[in-house]
C-alpha cells in the first residue's frame, strides 16, 4: 500500500538526507486519520531499516490531541515528534508554553517545536521557546519556518545553547548556520535533497563559495515550489515531473493543471 511512498524514501536517501519526517506540513498530515498517521511512522521505520533517523509530525489543535498522536509516534517507534504550536484558535504565549510544558511532561519523546506561521497564522516568540528549552530538557530542537533572519538569530541567542536551532524554510539554509544553527528541515527538500545537503556538508568544510551557490539554487527551488505556486500541489507536481511517485494531493487540495506542472519542469529543469 505504502510501496509509492518507499520508492521517494530510496530518492530522499538518495540525495544523502539524514532524517525524514513523517506526518509533516508537506505530507498533509492534518487530511490524515490517527491510524493512517500511524501506518506511515511505521512503514517508514520500516523501509528506511536504520540508515536514517525517522521523526514524526504530531502537532494539532488541542493539547490532548497532541499528546495522544505523540503517544501513537512513540509507540510506532519514531525517535522524536515534530510539534507545531497550536492553531486555528490564537493562544497566548503563556498557553504556548503551557501546551509544550504539559506535553513533554505527558510523553517521553525528545520534541522539536515547530514554528510555521504560515500555516498556524502566528509566530511564537523567541522568549517563550526559550522558556519552554528552560523548562524541558526533552526539547531538543526548534523548526523555524518564519523565514526571518531576526527572529532566528534571538532564538539562537536567547536558547542556542540548550536547544538545535533549524531551518524551517529553503531561504533560511545557509544563514541559519552562519547563525549559529545546525541544520534544516525544509519542504524543497522533498525535491532537491542533495542541493541541501551540499549546503551543509560545504558550510562544515568552510567552502563558503560553495554553500553559497548550492543555497542559491534552493531558493530558487523554493521560490517555485512555495512561493510561487500552492506549496502541496506545486511539491507535489515537481516530484512527479521528475518521474517519481508524488500522486495528488488530498481533496479539498488539487493537483496544478497539467500546463503549470509543465512550466515547474521547465523552469526547474526536471
Amino acid at each position: 500500500m505504502y510501496d509509492k511512498l518507499g520508492e521517494l524514501l530510496e530518492f530522499w536517501i538518495d540525495g544523502g538526507i539524514s532524517g525524514v519526517i513523517a506526518n509533516a506540513s508537506t505530507g498533509e498530515a492534518p487530511y490524515l486519520s490517527r491510524d493512517e498517521r500511524v501506518k506511515v511512522i511505521e512503514y517508514l521505520i520500516e523501509k528506511a531499516d536504520g540508515r536514517i533517523s525517522v521523526f514524526a509530525g504530531t502537532g494539532a489543535t488541542s493539547t490532548q490531541q497532541s499528546i495522544e498522536l505523540s503517544r501513537d509516534a512513540l509507540a510506532a517507534g519514531a525517535q522524536a515528534a515534530l510539534i507545531t504550536t497550536p492553531f486555528f484558535f490564537k493562544p497566548t504565549g503563556d498557553e504556548i508554553a503551557q501546551y509544550f510544558i504539559e506535553l513533554m511532561d505527558a510523553v517521553d519523546i525528545p520534541v522539536i517545536l515547530y514554528n510555521v506561521p504560515k500555516f498556524t497564522g502566528y509566530s511564537v516568540a523567541p522568549k517563550v521557546v526559550a522558556k519552554v528549552a528552560d523548562e524541558c530538557s526533552n526539547l531538543i530542537a526548534i523548526k523555524d519556518s518564519s523565514n526571518n533572519p531576526g527572529n532566528m538569530a534571538d532564538i539562537i541567542s536567547l536558547c542556542g545553547d540548550k536547544i538545535n536551532a533549524l531551518s524551517g524554510a529553503g531561504d533560511m539554509i545557509l544563514p541559519t548556520l552562519m547563525l549559529g544553527g545546525k541544520g534544516a528541515i525544509v519542504a524543497i527538500g522533498n525535491v532537491a535533497p542533495r542541493t541541501c545537503v551540499n549546503i551543509y556538508d560545504a558550510y562544515l568544510k568552510s567552502d563558503v563559495k560553495t554553500a553559497g551557490a548550492n543555497q542559491l539554487q534552493a531558493s530558487f527551488v523554493n521560490k517555485v515550489v512555495v512561493r510561487d505556486y500552492p506549496q502541496i500541489p506545486a511539491i507535489k507536481a515537481a516530484i512527479n515531473q521528475m518521474g517519481l511517485p508524488a500522486g495528488h494531493p488530498r481533496k479539498p487540495l488539487t493537483a496544478l493543471p497539467e500546463e503549470t506542472a509543465r512550466k515547474i519542469k521547465e523552469t526547474l529543469g526536471l
